[in-house]
């Protein structure tokens, strides 16, 4: 039988147990401030403004030479600049416009070989081909590495019927540069004259030009063009010696049997 002496609690025992279990009770957790995190990302150092110069040549790129003029107007004023006011009024054909501004560039800076170059090409523009073979050789003086000012040279040498002279500095032009003659327009500051009046001849001499210098795909693509576009002398492309290591080609022999377009 058990005590009853065990199942007896002292009064002052009883009497302390809220006491103890109000120690032994878990506080309620006091509410916590919320830290604020920056999370933005750090800035990069944010892009220099662009300057008028840089304007300008933006809009020329999206071929609205007007603003691209009032932008480069605005820059300092130095050959660079003011050649590249020269080629936008003279992609709007504003040919005396464009050759007061290549002439003030020259002025600044006269061995500026772009604005002599595109000087040259005014001249060309108006027909007077012999100023125009003067300023595209002042030009390759400055510049002798410059395909683009070979190509204009030939065809201000091409527009005087000088065919050798043409063919000599269109393969100078190849040697320095074999895509020279597949850019049109504005390179830049430069400008690259393409007009011709005898397109088939024209053609025919750049593929000559090809063949001389073994590209084999630029040389039959002239071909072709020159042959769509009547070219009368056909047999000198079976003739002469240039020409002689792509008549065993079937590309060769598809483009000989074209018939020329009727224009």
């Amino acid at each position: 039988m058990v005590s009853k002496r065990f199942l007896l609690i002292p009064l002052a025992a009883f009497l302390s147990l809220p006491t103890l279990r109000a120690q032994s009770a878990p506080q309620a957790a006091k509410p916590v401030k919320p830290v604020e995190i920056d999370i933005t990302p750090p800035q990069e150092n944010p892009a220099p403004p662009l300057s008028p110069e840089e304007r300008g040549d933006l809009y020329m790129v999206y071929k609205s030479y007007r603003e691209a003029i009032e932008r480069y107007k605005a820059a300092p004023q130095t050959a660079v600049t003011m050649n590249k006011v020269g080629v936008a009024y003279h992609q709007m054909s504003d040919l005396p416009t464009a050759r007061k501004y290549y002439q003030r560039a020259i002025k600044l800076n006269p061995k500026f070989s772009d604005a002599v170059n595109n000087l040259g090409t005014v001249y060309y523009a108006y027909k007077d081909y012999g100023r125009a073979v003067a300023q595209y050789k002042k030009a390759i003086r400055l510049s002798p590495d410059a395909a683009s000012f070979y190509s204009n040279l030939g065809t201000a040498y091409f527009a005087r019927k000088l065919y050798k002279e043409a063919s000599e500095a269109y393969q100078k032009a190849v040697s320095l540069d074999k895509d020279v003659f597949e850019r049109h327009g504005p390179g830049g500051q430069v400008m690259q004259e393409s007009s011709v009046e005898e397109h088939a001849k024209f053609h025919y001499y750049l593929a000559k030009t090809f063949a001389q210098a073994g590209d084999t795909m630029h040389a039959i693509q002239y071909i072709r063009k020159s042959i769509e576009e009547g070219f009368k002398e056909r047999q000198k492309f079976l003739e002469e010696p240039e020409f002689a290591a792509l008549q065993d080609l079937p590309e060769f022999k598809e483009v000989m049997a074209l018939e020329p377009r009727v224009l």
